[in-house]
């Protein structure tokens, strides 16, 4: 129960991420990253810079190498993706897509030793699956059948974070099982460390590119919105989501980022001042029987 707590805490305010880009939509997705990583990355050193020397001892030169992938895989190359799906196809269609990781991290968490077999886990699979066709379903279909190049192009950078965030997911959850001598918010300050490290290898490519003119005001929102995704989702909600990978297997690990859809559609509604359609009312039922159904097939293999 306490790894299922976490993972809804985590849920809840990594969905905050998809509010992000239309709070700062004046700004480019590699800005929005940039802004908020960077301001991750000094908050992490800020709080784990005592101890930082021992630390990296411990992971050694392997630990190191997966600091840096695990950086880039979850947060540098996904946020950035996740940003531009958003802004150019919309929250929908990017939480449909998102929606499906809890299915590509299942059916690798089920080759996990003393897994739970992946027929049991069929019908909790199905439901996500079904769950994320009525959220988005139809924004896929307006942007094929308009060929709109933003949004198939919003299609595209959303299954790239798919990519990304699932490949995370996994190694994430391994290290930490790996990891004997490091608490999982340590290990959490120390991705933060890395990614801030990457943020700033960004700034060149930012100016670069050319960033275009915005008044105090916008600076001032997008300082804010840089700050408090960086405390709410990657600080806290990062450390909630190590201490559950620890707790629960691979297998229910992927139904837990259903929370993250759930909230981020509920932040949506309230952003935009509607009320759900029949449609996105059904995904949410669906997405919830996913994530009951799971839990009923790991407390199953748990009694026998």
């Amino acid at each position: 129960m306490l790894g299922i707590g976490c993972g809804m805490g985590a849920g809840a305010l990594w969905g905050l991420v998809f509010l992000a880009p239309e709070l700062a939509g004046m700004f480019r997705p590699l800005e929005l990253t940039i802004g908020r990583y960077i301001a991750y990355g000094l908050m992490a050193l800020v709080a784990i810079a005592p101890r930082l020397r021992r630390l990296v001892h411990h992971i050694g030169g392997q630990g190191l190498i997966a600091l840096v992938w695990l950086s880039l895989a979850g947060n540098t190359v996904y946020y950035f993706l996740l940003s531009a799906a958003v802004q150019m196809g919309g929250i929908a269609m990017t939480s449909l897509i998102i929606g499906f990781l809890p299915v590509a991290v299942t059916i690798i968490g089920s080759r996990d030793h003393d897994a739970v077999p992946l027929v049991r886990l069929v019908p909790s699979l199905l439901l996500c699956a079904g769950g994320g066709l009525c959220i988005g379903w139809q924004a896929v279909g307006q942007a094929i059948a308009g060929h709109s190049f933003n949004q198939l192009i919003g299609m595209a950078c959303a299954t790239g974070a798919l990519i990304s965030w699932t490949a995370y997911a996994v190694g994430n959850a391994r290290w930490l099982v790996r990891l004997h001598t490091i608490g999982a918010q340590d290990w959490n300050l120390l991705i933060g460390v890395m990614t801030g490290a990457q943020a700033l290898c960004l700034v060149p490519v930012a100016l670069i590119i050319g960033v275009a003119h915005h008044d105090g005001a916008d600076w001032t929102r997008f300082l804010i919105v840089s700050g408090g995704v960086a405390l709410l989702a990657s600080i806290a909600g990062n450390a909630l989501w190590n201490r559950m990978s620890r707790l629960l297997p691979l297998t229910l690990v992927g139904q837990m980022i259903l929370f993250e859809t759930l909230f981020a559609l509920l932040y949506g509604f309230l952003w935009e001042a509607r009320w759900p359609t029949m449609a996105e009312l059904g995904a949410f039922g669906l997405l919830v029987a996913s994530i009951t159904a799971c839990l009923a097939a790991h407390r199953g293999r748990e009694r026998v």
